[in-house]
């Protein structure tokens, strides 16, 4: 994989109101990039306002690459932007590629965290999510009828103990939806790929995080495991988004920019429905959700295989909820589908 740093100037987009946004990839994860977003307002040489929009993964590559872009900006934008002149870091949803490198930032700067007000505790007590899960752990193995002792049986038992920050860290300002932020960024819930999830507004621009991205449909796991999340959630909070008007410009938590917000959100919608539609035509018997992962993808890779049997018991949870599968229990706890 190319190194960040030696990519070409982040690119800049300036909103409506004079507002400068420059996206900064970062290696989030090894082999995997996220977005963070630096906005800018003010007379360049001395801005009054520089926030960033998620921090990148917790390694040290994300906060060199961050670093990188922000010298990048400097010297090709001559905006005068350092993580130690931050005036606020805001978080759009506490998962460890978007929050994970706050606690490597706190070092560097001690502006002001915001995030919605449910996402706090798993900021402030990396361990909350343990108490987060509506279904345990090893209930969600047994509820995906995983064969006991398998690595994916492992995989999802473990993963209960999975942190997204290293550290606890303060949130200065809890958000809801409806706010708008620092007199800007106007805050939008939208649940679905995580229950605590918000898109920013900024005049024409939305930051929409992992709500909408350009090349992919964003990871869905049931909401019978975590709140605020599966496919329903999801669909709403496409219709939420939808419906805003004067948007012209999406920019996602990974990839590059949307310029029709609107037709990203009809694919996006489209693609939800031939999933469920693939998943229906795959149950043809009584079938668990790790029957139906293996129907549905059959050269299953390991990488993917947590997000994809996450995003097939989502499915399957939305079909037997609008009544077109039967949902029953095996003895072991297993749950079986069936067209109804």
């Amino acid at each position: 994989m190319t190194d960040v740093a030696s990519l070409s100037l982040p690119a800049r987009h300036v909103t409506s109101g004079g507002t400068r946004v420059y996206t900064v990839p970062v290696r989030a994860f090894p082999n995997f990039r996220a977005n963070v977003y630096l906005l800018v307002r003010g007379d360049a040489h001395a801005p009054a306002y520089a926030a960033l929009v998620d921090t990148g993964g917790s390694g040290p590559d994300s906060l060199g690459d961050l670093r990188a872009g922000l010298a990048a900006v400097r010297d090709g934008h001559g905006e005068a932007v350092s993580l130690e002149a931050l005036t606020r870091i805001v978080i759009t949803h506490p998962h460890p590629d978007h929050l994970g490198g706050l606690s490597a930032l706190r070092e560097h700067t001690d502006a002001p965290v915001a995030a919605f007000h449910s996402a706090v505790p798993f900021i402030e007590q990396p361990g909350a999510i343990r108490a987060a899960w509506l279904t345990p752990p090893d209930a969600q193995a047994a509820w995906l009828g995983l064969p006991p002792g398998s690595e994916l049986d492992g995989r999802i038992r473990r993963r209960g103990s999975n942190l997204s920050v290293p550290r606890a860290l303060p949130v200065a300002t809890p958000l809801h939806d409806g706010d708008v932020l620092d007199d800007l960024l106007h805050v939008i819930h939208t649940p679905g790929h995580e229950g605590n999830q918000i898109c920013l507004r900024v005049d024409d621009v939305l930051l929409s995080a992992d709500h909408l991205l350009p090349l992919n449909s964003p990871p869905l796991m049931p909401a019978r495991f975590l709140p605020g999340s599966g496919v329903a959630a999801f669909l709403h909070s496409l219709d939420r988004v939808e419906v805003l008007d004067g948007v012209t410009l999406a920019l996602g938590g990974h990839d590059g920019p949307m310029r029709d917000p609107r037709a990203r959100i009809h694919a996006l919608r489209a693609r939800t429905h031939e999933k469920l539609d693939g998943l229906l035509a795959a149950c043809t018997h009584p079938m668990t959700v790790h029957d139906l992962l293996l129907a549905l993808h059959p050269r299953l890779r390991p990488i993917q295989a947590v997000l994809l049997l996450d995003q097939t018991a989502a499915l399957a949870e939305y079909l037997a909820v609008t009544g077109a599968l039967r949902e029953s229990t095996r003895e072991d706890g297993a749950a079986l589908f069936t067209r109804a």
